[in-house]
């Protein structure tokens, strides 16, 4: 059975000066995780006027838990088998559709990233599938070339194993963009082996990682005597892998990682282990820690710190 994507529209007759939290360019609305709109045409007293003005057919029988993103009308979705699909949002038309490959098995399924030129003349959308981060145009659906090796940058790279030993390390959560960065966290197995969960940043035009910063400390960095020698080499986890938060006005990313791995088996792991079940505040621009919290020392029980802060602005 084909399951369709349904859009609830309300038509205006004028359109209001832009305003924050006004679009939905990001995961969850904002950067800052805020997920609230401060449109007001559809409200308490209307909401139940609300009709079906088009439905998309996805092509498929796959359950989507997918956030759309919507930018100058024209709305980005995921569906027919895993595709990065661009529709009119105003009619449901299909503007193109980026198939992914038959062999993917992983994709950001929450959600993408869409990145700009200050000039507008280069976008992007930003995503992850079967472990590489890529690029395509946001206008034609084209992969970006430009970007990493042919569009596309291996993710088990640059984490201090041998690729080949990594079995996961992608999320299904998209990360942040900042600037000309795309801040991203990552996914881990569950047992031993399991890769570091390390936070990187990546320049969204190359492809090239521009800083991470090493949830599970290396010789010489802060948290390094909260476990074993060199846990970072075989020890995994303390990974992003739900959403961050971020604060553009001031560069901070909040980062808010899960449990070190193995989950439930702790005794060769002593310590509190840092920066595992914490809540980091990093420089967005360089990685560099600015203060942390530890929600659980020594976690084994799997509690995962894995909401990110919503950023508020308190009047007193």
């Amino acid at each position: 059975m084909t399951r369709l994507l349904f859009l609830s529209i309300v038509i205006l007759a004028a359109l209001a000066a832009a305003q924050d939290h006004a679009t939905w360019r990001d995961y969850g609305g904002a950067s800052d995780a805020a997920q609230y709109s401060s449109l007001a045409q559809i409200n308490r007293s209307n909401v139940k006027q609300l009709k079906i003005a088009w439905s998309y057919p996805t092509g498929d029988t796959n359950k989507y838990f997918f956030n759309p993103l919507e930018v100058d009308g024209v709305l980005y979705v995921l569906a027919r088998n895993n595709s990065i699909v661009a529709l009119d949002a105003a009619s449901g038309k299909e503007i193109w559709v980026h198939p992914s490959p038959a062999d993917t098995k992983l994709i950001t399924s929450r959600g993408i990233n869409y990145w700009e030129s200050k000039d507008r003349s280069d976008r992007r959308l930003l995503f992850a599938s079967n472990h590489f981060l890529r690029a395509i145009d946001a206008r034609t659906g084209q992969t970006v070339a430009s970007f990493g090796q042919n569009g596309a940058v291996d993710l088990k790279e640059g984490l201090g194993r041998a690729p080949k030993t990594i079995t996961l390390v992608q999320s299904t959560t998209p990360g942040r963009v900042f600037e000309n960065l795309l801040l991203l966290g990552s996914a881990t197995n569950q047992g031993y082996g399991s890769a570091p969960g390390d936070i990187r940043a990546f320049d969204v035009v190359t492809g090239k990682l521009v800083w991470s910063f090493h949830t599970i400390p290396h010789a010489g960095e802060f948290g390094y005597d909260t476990w074993p020698k060199d846990a970072w080499k075989k020890i995994g986890g303390a990974n992003v892998w739900g959403e961050m938060s971020l604060d553009e006005k001031r560069g901070i990313l909040y980062a808010p990682t899960a449990s070190a791995k193995y989950n439930f088996y702790g005794v060769d792991r002593p310590g509190a282990n840092l920066f595992a079940d914490s809540l980091l505040a990093l420089d967005a621009r360089t990685g560099k820690r600015l203060w942390h919290f530890q929600m659980v020392h020594h976690d084994i029980w799997d509690y995962d710190n894995a909401t990110a802060p919503k950023l508020l602005t308190v009047q007193h």
